[in-house]
């Protein structure tokens, strides 16, 4: 279990075993993110990778789930995906699921049929950032990929067995654009139908450049009742037809929304809308984390 650098992972891998098979993400130019901003992409050798996993066998008497770190180790060839999860299989014969952050990128450079390997052979979840449905913050935040991509990546993980998580941010388009992204964002979770939805509020560490954009003036942030006019655009342009896990309970965010979609829209609505009636019930800024 050795790691470079700071390492992360999506709030439901909480307790899973970090497995960290490249370092750092090979696109890095998110203008909203610092994740990775202090490490050189590369990918980590494979003797090193396995002799991590046969580590872990002697510390961890149960691993249930296991996260493959760092931000897109999806990017590995397939054949390399297929070695670590059969290490993984072999070394922890109770795991039930492996996860990996994956970009557009590295899910439509696979086939089908590379897609349908991996899930057979253990990869049960891929987290996504998708950010925004609106093409031109995806462009402003030099995102790397377009509306179309994104959405093409998330229906093929799930056209091929796979579950998808997808990240969405409010807030990312500033009072320029917030209507745009939200409408356009709600329209696209409604393309992708992934399995799990996730909506995170902006939030800007030292290191991400943006936060010049917003100390220069050329960037306005939302106010938490703006942010929750936005959340409640983006919900009533979503309309999903099969069961969606919706979460907007991160840290970061002003309000705590859970539910199922379509199933529990319109109690989620009217949450928001109460909350934008009732200030108190948002978070503080002191209170919000990442």
């Amino acid at each position: 279990m050795r790691y470079e650098g700071m390492i992360y992972r999506p709030p439901s891998e909480a307790y899973s075993y970090l497995l960290q098979v490249t370092v750092g993400c090979s696109h890095n130019k998110c203008t909203f993110c610092s994740m990775y901003k202090d490490k050189n992409f590369h990918i980590r050798q494979m003797d090193e990778i396995f002799e991590d996993i046969e580590l872990a066998r002697k510390y961890y008497p149960h691993v249930r789930k296991i996260f493959l770190c760092d931000g897109d180790a999806l990017c590995l060839s397939t054949d390399k995906l297929l070695a670590i999860l059969g290490k993984i299989s072999e070394t922890f014969p109770e795991c039930e699921r492996v996860g990996v952050y994956g970009s557009a990128r590295d899910v439509n450079r696979k086939t089908d049929e590379e897609l349908r390997q991996l899930k057979a052979a253990g990869m049960d979840i891929v987290y996504l950032g998708a950010e925004s449905g609106s093409e031109k913050v995806l462009k402003a935040i030099c995102k790397g990929a377009t509306r179309e991509e994104l959405i093409s990546a998330v229906r093929r993980i799930e056209n091929n067995g796979i579950m998808a998580s997808v990240t969405f941010i409010s807030g990312l388009g500033g009072r320029e654009l917030w209507e745009e992204h939200a409408a356009e964002t709600g329209k696209m979770l409604s393309e992708m139908q992934p399995t799990y939805a996730s909506l995170l509020t902006l939030m800007l560490e030292p290191g991400a450049p943006m936060r010049e954009d917003v100390l220069s003036g050329r960037f306005e942030l939302l106010t938490p009742e703006e942010v929750m006019g936005e959340a409640l655009l983006l919900m009533e342009n979503t309309n999903v037809e099969k069961k969606c896990i919706f979460r907007s309970n991160h840290a970061s965010n002003y309000l705590a929304l859970a539910g199922d979609l379509p199933r529990d829209k319109e109690a989620m609505m009217a949450q928001i809308r109460r909350a934008m009636d009732d200030a108190g019930m948002l978070r503080s800024e002191f209170s919000r984390r990442l």
